[in-house]
């Protein structure tokens, strides 16, 4: 199992020196990886509710960086960490442009990148970036195409429901071949038939073991159906918990938790890749490595 750990870019720490102190210290420790998430606004009346906890977003999410220029940020300070996004909210983004700042963080990292893409949960921020909300899917879907022709081949035309490519040469290539991974988010019954579909991997989030392992187990053989093959994709899986210094009622796990009790799930849950995000819990730069270094020390004594 590789293990990463969610870079400092929202809430409590989003200075530079976060960025690449923390980077620096989780190469060291011998984490695999650095992970961003997207967040546009914190609208004061939300269109969604949150989907977790009792429905509100967590005020940590108030202070946002932008997720690709911190993983840039991040990869200047380090050589070996892979650096990827869970998710990126993909169709908030013109593809052209997408591919392009993507393709950048490749070539600077020498190939480390790792495109995880996704919808988002919140109408509000499509409404702020211009783009409707009715047909993100179908939107995702086209951006996938069009990645796809950009990163393979030498002349790129595309003439599609929603965006068009005049014939043309764009470069240069990701430095990975074909193209970096692609691994999608999503829990909805086509969300996972993307996955199965066309990625190279599921970007899961924590929730209950069984439903956990029954949507891999969908995904999976969705997979096989479509002429893949299955123990190709990967699972990589995110955990934000509120720590505690007490133990809680497992059915808590791993929204919440001590540290030792969400290291005792990520070893169950049995995902390819899994990483920790501390923000909801670390208010300094010293404590978030504290955390960092025993979450590592006790999945590696698992």
């Amino acid at each position: 199992m590789r293990i990463g750990i969610n870079l400092p870019h929202y809430g409590a720490l989003t200075g530079p020196g976060d960025i690449t102190e923390v980077s620096r210290a989780a190469e060291a420790m011998g984490y695999d990886s650095l992970w961003t998430g997207d967040r546009l606004l914190s609208p004061v009346d939300p269109s969604d509710r949150y989907p977790g906890g009792d429905g509100t977003m967590p005020a940590e999410m108030d202070v946002y960086l932008d997720p690709l220029t911190a993983l840039t940020f991040a990869a200047a300070a380090t050589t070996r960490l892979r650096l990827g996004t869970s998710t990126l909210n993909a169709p908030w983004y013109p593809p052209v442009l997408l591919a392009r700042t993507l393709t950048t963080l490749d070539v600077l990292s020498e190939g480390r990148l790792e495109v995880g893409l996704g919808l988002g949960w919140l109408s509000d921020e499509y409404t702020a970036a211009g783009v409707p909300w009715t047909d993100r899917g179908e939107r995702l879907d086209e951006i996938l195409d069009l990645l796809g022709k950009i990163w393979g081949g030498d002349v790129v035309a595309h003439e599609g429901a929603r965006y068009r490519v005049p014939e043309s040469s764009i470069r240069p290539k990701p430095v990975q071949r074909p193209r970096p991974p692609i691994l999608l988010g999503g829990f909805t019954g086509p969300a996972l038939s993307r996955v199965a579909r066309r990625a190279d991997g599921w970007l899961a989030v924590g929730m209950p073991l069984p439903y956990l392992h029954g949507l891999w187990e969908k995904i999976k053989g969705e997979a096989e159906e479509y002429g893949r093959e299955p123990g190709t994709l990967r699972m990589v899986q995110r955990l934000n918990p509120r720590l505690t210094a007490e133990p809680v009622d497992p059915a808590q796990v791993p929204a919440r938790g001590t540290l030792e009790q969400i290291a005792a799930y990520a070893l169950e849950a049995r995902a390819d890749e899994v990483f920790i995000d501390l923000t909801l819990t670390v208010r300094t730069r010293s404590e978030m490595l504290d955390i960092a270094g025993r979450f590592l020390d006790l999945m590696r004594a698992g």
